[in-house]
């Protein structure tokens, strides 16, 4: 059971883990995905001008394209504890992005300025217990109007949602071009959106509205129906200057395989897997062995009257065989169990696929079956005599 449990929990947080770092591009309803000629993947990029937007609007096979802003802010929390976090700027009255699963409040409230929505799981991190809570992505005071399910990358920092307005407005706040000066005790921002702040006490005013040279980081394209993606993608690289465009399955295989193998994750959960196994295989194989040498003289019973090696092999793998169903049944329901609890209370998914269930199962008979190996040496040199010995 502990072996089992040992190479599901470990299989099930690589794919857990590789899921969640697409989560949100495979949330999206965007056929292409157009960024900087860079991208090393989805969360680390340079950044496009606004304006590509606007000629990806013009190209031939586009139904429609929105723009997603990522940026990087400072969450501080009532206790002045700073939490790093990212948030993703995208128009709630879009079609592309954002259409997640709320558990509380609702997507129209993003519209509201500087609010935000974030997952469930993320509350305890930045120190918020529900809906209506104020906080401050620095310097601005920031509304908690939405909880979302399942939007959580385990790869990423804190992830809020917000329009692309608050989102500028957040994510070109902590830019180190700020100007301020101190003024008594107290330190004043004046900062690119004509902001006023203090550190003790602010008032927002309303964040301003994109212009075609504000940055944003993907420009998210909806094709028309029967369009070939491949010639699409052609268009828009000739289109727009300096872009690369990858269909939805593209974008999403080159983040995975960044974090599977570009990274020490994907080795670190594979090895731990495979101590599983030699960890299982060691168990089972001294199980069968003292079983055997325990029963060593019905064994030599069974060969002074006459019964062949195959017999006595295929005894002792019906054992193995039933070790691996008795073991795997109850640590698979531990697992499955275990998997419910970490995304419910810590957003961390343990994914358990069918597949993975079919390939654990036949790698625990391989473990057991294997493992029955080192106990069938010991009966084949039982000699029959034994059974007449006092």
């Amino acid at each position: 059971m502990f072996a089992v449990s040992l190479v599901t929990i470990q299989a099930g947080i690589l794919d857990g883990f590789s899921r969640s770092t697409t989560r949100l591009i495979e949330q999206s309803d965007a056929d292409v995905w157009v960024g900087a000629r860079e991208m090393l993947h989805l969360d680390v990029t340079l950044p496009i001008p606004l304006e590509r937007l606007i000629q990806a609007r013009k190209v031939k096979g586009v139904q429609r394209a929105e723009a997603l802003l990522i940026r990087p802010v400072t969450w501080l929390d009532s206790n002045d504890r700073i939490v790093p976090a990212r948030v993703w700027g995208f128009n709630p009255q879009g079609n592309l992005f954002g259409k997640f699963n709320f558990s509380a409040g609702s997507l129209e409230q993003l519209q509201q300025p500087y609010s935000f929505a974030t997952d469930r799981s993320n509350l305890a991190a930045l120190n918020l217990q529900q809906v209506n809570d104020v906080g401050r992505i620095v310097p601005f005071k920031a509304k908690l109007v939405g909880l979302t399910e399942y939007t959580q990358s385990m790869a990423s920092s804190t992830s809020l949602f917000a329009s692309l307005e608050n989102a500028n407005a957040f994510g070109g706040s902590s830019n180190s071009s700020l100007n301020c000066t101190l003024t008594g005790d107290q330190v004043e921002c004046a900062n690119p959106f004509g902001v006023n702040t203090t550190t003790s006490e602010q008032t927002n005013s309303p964040p301003r509205r994109l212009n075609l040279t504000d940055p944003i980081t993907y420009v998210l394209v909806k094709a028309e129906p029967g369009q070939d993606m491949q010639d699409l993608k052609q268009l828009l690289e000739a289109a727009l200057p300096g872009t690369r465009a990858h269909t939805k399955d593209e974008i999403a295989e080159i983040t995975r395989t960044y974090w599977r193998e570009r990274t020490g994750i994907g080795f670190i959960l594979g090895l731990g897997a495979t101590v599983g196994v030699i960890v299982g295989m060691v168990v089972v194989s001294q199980i069968l062995y003292s079983s055997v040498a325990d029963h060593i003289k019905e064994f030599g019973t069974l060969k002074a009257m006459g019964a062949s090696d195959w017999v006595i092999y295929r005894v002792i793998t019906e054992q193995a065989l039933w070790m691996a169903v008795l073991g795997y049944i109850p640590s698979m329901a531990l697992c499955l169990a275990l998997g419910v609890w970490t995304v419910a209370a810590k957003g961390i998914v343990i994914l358990i696929t069918p597949t993975t269930a079919i390939a654990v199962f036949g790698v625990t008979v391989v473990m057991c079956v294997g493992s029955a190996l080192f106990a069938i040496q010991k009966v084949t040199h039982v000699d029959p005599a034994i059974v007449f010995k006092a």
